[in-house]
């Protein structure tokens, strides 16, 4: 759903491949049968996009973490079983590494019943757990955070460990086109400073052209990133003082250049930013993962958490200027890069061998 996770996959894919390895990478929601994935999608975008309570709904529902009893997601991954169990053997692959929770739920569901005869690992590329993503069948799982790698194992009792999120290097270094950005913002509004604004792929959020609109009456430059929602730009370009974008290739180029990012998911582009050395502020997070997301991320003092306009015009004026205490911010945020996922997947591999 979204981008986050084909990014994922396809950063850990590059590595792999660097390293000599064969990989395929599947949507397991191509896997089901009868369109029924090209259907799932579309209503979650539809949810996210214009009725965001009704995919809070369906969290607290079957995805929120804690006691009782709810519905799984077994019966629905299942159905793509025989056609991911068809790629393995077709592909002779040594190992399935589950980036989607769909997917860690169908490969758990296959390794407890024996029909998945290699290791799957599971890649937890959410800050909050939620339950969706766990299934004891699979053999590890690799998470973002300590805190996440506790409650898989207090949950499932299955091995888990944290190695830190999984982006492309050149969030991790300095990037060439950050000058170009620069210039673009000077030309655009000269002397503001450039906060990005982030929608994700599908353009989805809360009051995005009021909280651009603050942020112009108030000295900043917002820079909002509407991915593929080309209605939103076209409303937000009609805002003075506010740079609508629509998908960014440049996206290292473009956070070396801002001053901080508003989140209100807890996905990609905020771990991006982290790597980038790009303070974060979470403000009016999407419903369910999103939000607790948002607030996990805060909790652990790797962003800030605003609660009102003012709260996050407080947090920009500090963030965007150069002081002791952004600097420690952005030195905290970066500690969340520990190790290579991808180095851990091999050493399991070589383990279960012996």
């Amino acid at each position: 759903m979204g981008a986050g996770h084909d990014t994922v996959a396809g950063e850990l894919a590059r590595r792999a491949r660097e390293q000599g390895h064969e990989v395929d990478v599947v949507d397991v929601l191509t896997l089901l049968p009868c369109g029924l994935g090209a259907g799932l999608r579309r209503f979650y975008r539809s949810s996210v996009r214009h009725f965001p309570w009704a995919y809070a709904v369906l969290y607290r529902a079957f995805l929120r973490r804690g006691p009782g009893r709810r519905p799984s997601g077994v019966p629905l991954a299942r159905l793509a079983g025989s056609r991911l169990t068809d790629v393995v053997d077709r592909t002779g692959a040594d190992v399935v590494i589950a980036v989607f929770h769909l997917a860690a739920q169908l490969t758990g569901h296959l390794r407890s019943r024996g029909r998945l005869r290699v290791p799957s690992a599971v890649f937890l590329i959410d800050f909050a757990v939620h339950r969706q993503w766990l299934h004891p069948g699979n053999d590890r799982y690799f998470c973002l955070t300590e805190q996440a790698a506790r409650e898989v194992r207090e949950d499932i009792a299955t091995p888990a460990e944290a190695t830190g999120p999984a982006v492309a290097p050149e969030f991790l270094a300095p990037s060439p086109g950050a000058a170009q950005w620069s210039r673009r913002f000077t030309r655009f509004a000269p002397g503001r400073a450039p906060v990005i604004l982030s929608a994700g792929a599908w353009g989805a959020g809360s009051r995005f052209p009021a909280t651009a609109a603050l942020l112009a009456a108030h000295g900043f430059l917002p820079v909002v990133l509407c991915g593929r929602n080309d209605a939103l730009r076209e409303h937000l370009a009609e805002i003075p003082g506010v740079l609508a974008l629509d998908w960014v290739a440049d996206m290292p180029g473009l956070m070396r250049a801002a001053g901080a990012l508003v989140d209100n998911a807890a996905g990609q582009t905020a771990v991006q930013a982290l790597a980038a050395g790009l303070p974060v502020v979470g403000f009016r997070p999407l419903p369910g993962h999103g939000e607790e997301g948002v607030r996990r991320m805060a909790a652990l003092g790797l962003t800030e958490l605003a609660g009102s306009e003012s709260e996050l015009l407080d947090a920009l004026n500090r963030l965007t200027t150069r002081s002791p205490g952004r600097d420690r911010r952005v030195a905290h945020a970066r500690t969340l890069f520990r190790a290579d996922v991808l180095t851990r997947v091999t050493e399991l591999l070589d383990a279960s061998a012996v």
